[in-house]
């Protein structure tokens, strides 16, 4: 089984128990504010089950309808997981109105508190881990997974605190109008991942970082050569596609010309990981004087 695979599943197991364990918190206290934080945890367990099937999906081979392989298949779950949040945000807003109209004192705030806090500290440690891996594995599906769970960590703490003041002040409005708070912040991160996972679906440009960086890979590389141009690159979930024309002198033998093209693969997938790498060798006369010069 994929790595990848594993941590989604992982996700998927995390989010069940968080799922319980701020479910009872709502339960013992009967906090709108606390049932806000229970609901995002449902879409956390939706967005881990996404997750384990697009990877998978993802890391099947290339096949006859689908040269280029699946990859793609992981900007999907990370639409989906946009989009579930932002489903979640409009339920909160709607309890959040209900609690408005008629506001009511919270339960044993202190065993809420203590429950929640718990599940909050879970949903920590297994979003750095999402995070760290899915970075270094390039995976979009387990970087948006880590960061919705960031994002539902910093809710929960900002949630805690404005719920600690309810017991205290007496102020029961201020228990729906966390709730809002909360669904507002969703709202906002489902936008950012979709906005994100279009882009990928769009074969949206990377970075100028990492677009600097290949550059400066193809000069310091390409020794024998007189330039690059028309360089392209976008990426595909964890894979990386770079094509560009490489300008050689007219006389040099195809071997020589290959030898420069393998240094600069060898080179840009260090570099970037997983890559399919596509150059057009050409005769000095096609050289357009911009683009990548060799140094």
């Amino acid at each position: 089984m994929p790595r990848a695979v594993q941590l989604a599943l992982g996700s998927l197991v995390v989010g069940c128990l968080v799922l319980a364990i701020k479910f009872g918190a709502w339960w013992v206290t009967g906090s709108v504010a606390l049932y806000s934080d229970a609901l995002e945890s449902i879409i956390n367990v939706a967005a881990a089950a996404a997750a384990v099937v697009a990877l998978r999906v993802s890391a099947l081979p290339p096949d006859t309808n689908h040269p280029y392989g699946h990859h793609k298949a992981e900007y999907f779950s990370a639409v989906l997981e946009g989009v579930l949040v932002l489903l979640a945000a409009l339920s909160i807003l709607r309890e959040a109105y209900l609690g408005f109209l008629s506001p009511r004192p919270v339960d044993a705030p202190l065993l809420g508190m203590a429950i929640n806090g718990a599940a909050t500290a879970m949903n920590a440690a297994w979003s750095a881990v999402l995070l760290r891996f899915g970075r270094r594995w390039r995976s979009p599906a387990l970087v948006a997974d880590g960061r919705h769970l960031l994002t539902d960590v910093v809710t929960s703490g900002g949630v805690l605190v404005g719920f600690a003041l309810v017991p205290l002040t007496g102020w029961l409005w201020l228990d729906p109008a966390l709730a809002a708070v909360v669904a507002v912040n969703i709202l906002w991160t489902g936008w950012g991942l979709v906005r994100d996972s279009v882009g990928g679906l769009m074969d949206e440009a990377p970075d100028p970082e990492t677009l600097g960086r290949v550059r400066d890979l193809i000069s310091a590389h390409a020794d024998g050569a007189i330039e690059a141009h028309d360089l392209r690159v976008r990426r595909a979930g964890r894979m990386v596609f770079v094509e560009f024309h490489l300008v050689v002198p007219g006389a040099m033998p195809v071997s020589e010309a290959h030898d420069i093209c393998d240094r600069i693969e060898h080179a840009l997938r260090d570099e970037v990981g997983e890559a399919v790498i596509t150059i057009h060798v050409e005769p000095e006369g096609k050289a357009k004087q911009h683009g990548v010069l060799v140094l």
